[in-house]
């Protein structure tokens, strides 16, 4: 047990397995007919961490993920890509958060990998997050704890080609770090707990059964379309409580229905992003009215982001160029020609704090016939370079 653990006093010891490929799929794998195997869990995990941080670096944290062992390299390649490809998919058009997909370098990479597959997202201050990695493992794991199979080919065995791929709760602080603000948390319609509250409010005790009623018919509406509605029908709390609370909690619409609304049929509206308060009318068109609105706060978020990126990414043809930058406070995605070194890259990481997030995949036709921005040699690839948490 970890000499840290051993100093606290600890009621009831839990027991902590290591990484299970050996056992599991050891046992599991005989054949190739037992080929792909493809394992997806999701689980808490322990990581020691010298110095945590809330969602980011936690000593224990929720993760999903992935290990896989297939016949051939390319299979193998291929999962690792579609995960990364699933990964992009879920930091986009669910959480609004616009992503650099590209490939770690060596010193980067997971160790043991052949090759680290990463999407990586700038946060408001310009740092970048790694916000999900997928692994092609070749053989090394498989050669290091002995998993083979026996091939199609008689009397011939092979060890399998594997992958694994995850993310975790670090996405949550990616979330809050990439659109929240001074007064609170904004969350994406697609992902928030609540999508709407729908404040009601009422002056005398003869408006309340009213305002209630109301109320209640449109969260019905609402909950029947399949949005997730909490109705604030609170006593002894002022309407700018509510709207402050809800506020703060990041809930993407706010619905207010006082006895004026009622009498109208409407709902008067807030959206936590911003923007002018609006009417709409409940009819038969409020459900799609109410979709329209929330695709759009949707779509909002991530051009704000994404424009946020866009701006922060900083082409740079000398070492000096970014020093200089970095030296003066200025944060961001610093894109260079660059020739693979670890020596190099290590002496940037040493002098500006700077780190490769990446080799962007979308990027590296623009390294030919360039020169590396740091050693003035021929580039190898376009890299990401950037402080990071």
């Amino acid at each position: 047990m970890h000499r840290r653990l051993l100093a606290i006093a600890i009621e009831r010891f839990l027991r902590l397995r290591a990484f299970s490929f050996r056992h599991m799929f050891g046992r599991w794998i005989g054949s190739y007919r037992d080929l792909p195997l493809c394992i997806n869990q999701w689980a808490n995990v322990v990581r020691w961490e010298m110095r945590t941080r809330l969602f980011l670096r936690t000593a224990e944290f929720l993760w999903q993920e992935g290990h896989t062992a297939h016949e051939s390299a390319e299979e193998a390649r291929e999962k690792a890509i579609e995960m990364i490809n699933v990964y992009e998919d879920l930091c986009v058009n669910q959480l609004a958060i616009p992503v650099v997909k590209g490939i770690k370098s060596p010193m980067e990479r997971f160790a043991g990998a052949e090759e680290t597959y990463t999407v990586e997202a700038m946060m408001q201050n310009g740092w970048a997050l790694q916000s999900g990695t997928s692994h092609f493992l070749g053989q090394n794991f498989a050669k290091a704890f002995d998993v083979t199979f026996n091939t199609s080919v008689e009397g011939v065995t092979d060890h399998v080609w594997a992958t694994s791929w995850g993310v975790s709760t670090r996405l949550m602080g990616a979330l809050i770090m990439t659109h929240s603000d001074d007064s609170g948390l904004c969350c994406p319609p697609k992902v928030a707990a609540i999508q709407i509250a729908i404040v009601c409010i009422w002056k005398k005790a003869d408006q309340k059964e009213m305002v209630l009623g109301a109320a209640k018919d449109v969260a019905a509406r609402l909950r029947s379309r399949g949005f997730r509605v909490e109705l604030d029908d609170r006593d002894g709390m002022r309407p700018g409580a509510k709207y402050y609370e809800w506020e703060r909690k990041g809930v993407p619409l706010r619905m207010e229905m006082g006895p004026r609304d009622v009498e109208k049929g409407s709902v008067f509206c807030a959206r936590r992003i911003g923007g002018p308060k609006f009417g709409l009318a409940v009819d038969e068109n409020f459900e799609d009215n109410v979709d329209d609105v929330m695709d759009k706060i949707q779509q909002e978020m991530y051009s704000t982001a994404k424009n946020r990126l866009d701006e922060l990414t900083k082409p740079v043809s000398s070492y000096e160029e970014m020093k200089a930058a970095l030296d003066s406070g200025e944060t961001g995605f610093f894109l260079a020609p660059w020739k693979e070194d670890d020596d190099n890259e290590d002496k940037i990481k040493e002098d500006c704090k700077a780190t490769i997030r990446c080799y962007p995949m979308d990027s590296q036709e623009e390294a030919e016939d360039k020169l590396c921005f740091y050693s003035g040699e021929p580039a190898t690839h376009m890299a990401i370079f950037a402080r990071a948490y």
